[in-house]
């Protein structure tokens, strides 16, 4: 009798531990969730990831802070967050870097496909190919016949060695078979200044930084690197239509999380995160700055990862790109 009463109190305490589990895990997130970023504060990619931040808190009724951990491309906060507890409660908030690091390091001490989860990707912006208003042709046809009939006397800036930009381009010259010089910079900003200055000739930009130079008639906008028409620039076309079709340069940013992540709490991001990118204000306010709002299935992000991750190591492979 004593050992049938016995059984019964252990039963009865593991089914009182089992909901209790049950209810705390159904409580997610019931604490502040962290979203690490690669990237320093302030520039468009870090305010789409406060501004989507501070919607998904209200969405999820619990704080979502934004923390800004660059270093190594972006590999120090992906690191950081591999390591973190598979519990939903600190993500990534990542790029195009995340698919190009393991083709310039294969010793990032983490695997991208089997240490991360996808979650969502969130939005993007598609580059724009740029040239100094100096330059002797005004559209992408023109621009391909002058590099063409000028091998290697036309160069290039970029962000860095390895950046989005540098490997976009690099993609963009192999299949077009043209001869380029590259001309790496310190950032963005001191690229696009010398293109400005007539410098260098030509650079993947952004719809958001250059807009103001091309209305000015300082730069000139040859194509827009993606499948369609940007709203901004509706009158330049696309690489796609310009004559090589399927050709996309795109700076995204998407959501992820450590393996291991329960599905149940990786649904719960991917529908708080749905909401947030289907509410007209958030896409308005994004639009504005060239920004396109996507809100993928995590399924559709990690075919995204999967073809960039063979695409970017062919690339870089085929130009001998190094990282700094």
């Amino acid at each position: 009798m004593a050992f049938t009463l016995a059984c019964w109190r252990h039963m009865a305490l593991a089914l009182t531990l089992a909901s209790t589990a049950l209810l705390t895990h159904a409580a997610y997130p019931d604490k502040p969730i962290k979203l690490v970023a690669p990237f320093p504060a302030g520039g468009t990619v870090d305010a789409v990831a406060r501004t989507v931040a501070a919607q998904l808190a209200v969405v999820l009724n619990t704080p979502v802070v934004v923390e800004n951990v660059p270093g190594a491309g972006g590999a120090v906060s992906t690191q950081r967050v591999v390591k973190s507890a598979p519990d939903g409660y600190t993500l990534l908030f990542t790029t195009p870097n995340h698919t190009i690091n393991p083709a310039l390091n294969d010793k990032l001490g983490f695997d991208t496909v089997r240490d991360l989860t996808t979650v969502s990707l969130v939005a993007q912006i598609p580059e724009l190919l740029i040239v100094h208003a100096a330059q002797p042709y005004s559209d992408f046809n023109g621009f391909v016949k002058y590099a063409s009939a000028h091998p290697g006397k036309l160069d290039y800036a970029s962000a860095g060695n390895g950046t989005l930009p540098h490997i976009t381009m690099a993609l963009l010259l192999q299949k077009l078979n043209l001869q380029l010089t590259h001309i790496p910079y310190k950032g963005a900003a001191p690229a696009l200044n010398d293109v400005l200055a007539g410098t260098v000739a030509v650079k993947f930009d952004t719809i958001a930084t250059s807009a103001g130079h091309v209305r000015a008639g300082r730069i000139k906008p040859l194509a827009i690197a993606s499948l369609k028409r940007s709203p901004l620039m509706p009158e330049v076309p696309t690489i796609d239509e310009s004559g090589l079709p399927g050709y996309q340069g795109i700076l995204w940013m998407g959501v992820l999380a450590p393996a291991g992540t329960p599905r149940d709490v990786v649904d719960t991001l991917h529908r708080g995160l749905r909401q947030v990118l289907t509410d007209p204000a958030i896409v308005k306010r994004f639009e504005a700055d060239g920004v396109e709002v996507v809100g993928s299935s995590p399924a559709e992000f990690q075919r995204l990862i999967d073809t960039e991750l063979k695409q970017w190591a062919e690339v870089v492979k085929r130009a001998h790109i190094k990282a700094d």
